[in-house]
């Protein structure tokens, strides 16, 4: 009877919770909005910080992946290779391209290298 982290909203409230999420950030495109809080639930926010900017994000990967989530993805859900991240955490390596994947998998495996 307890939600999964960012799930403690209405079965139905999606609509609701992507229609708050982009009052706050009003940078988020529809889909992009949809994407976080099908991914995120309440907890997007938390991921999006005090962005007020596409900018504030940092780096974009493709398909609305920035370096924000990234780190979120190491930070709070323990995301440790771009193929986590790609294929099992957000299913974006269906979304990006050849170039975009490796960009994302670089990136990872050099902020693993830094944490180290």
């Amino acid at each position: 009877g307890i939600p999964l982290p960012g799930g403690d909203f209405a079965w139905d409230g999606a609509e609701a919770q992507i229609s708050n999420l982009q009052a706050s950030y009003p940078f988020l495109s529809n889909a992009w909005a949809d994407r976080l809080v099908h991914t995120y639930g309440t907890l997007a926010s938390d991921m999006l910080g005090t962005a007020k900017t596409e900018a504030d994000l940092g780096q974009q990967f493709g398909s609305t992946l920035s370096e924000a989530e990234l780190k979120w993805l190491q930070d709070n859900e323990f995301a440790r290779t771009g193929e986590d991240v790609l294929w099992r955490r957000t299913k974006l390596g269906l979304q990006l391209d050849d170039a975009e994947r490796q960009t994302v998998i670089d990136w990872m495996a050099q902020a693993r290298k830094s944490a180290a």
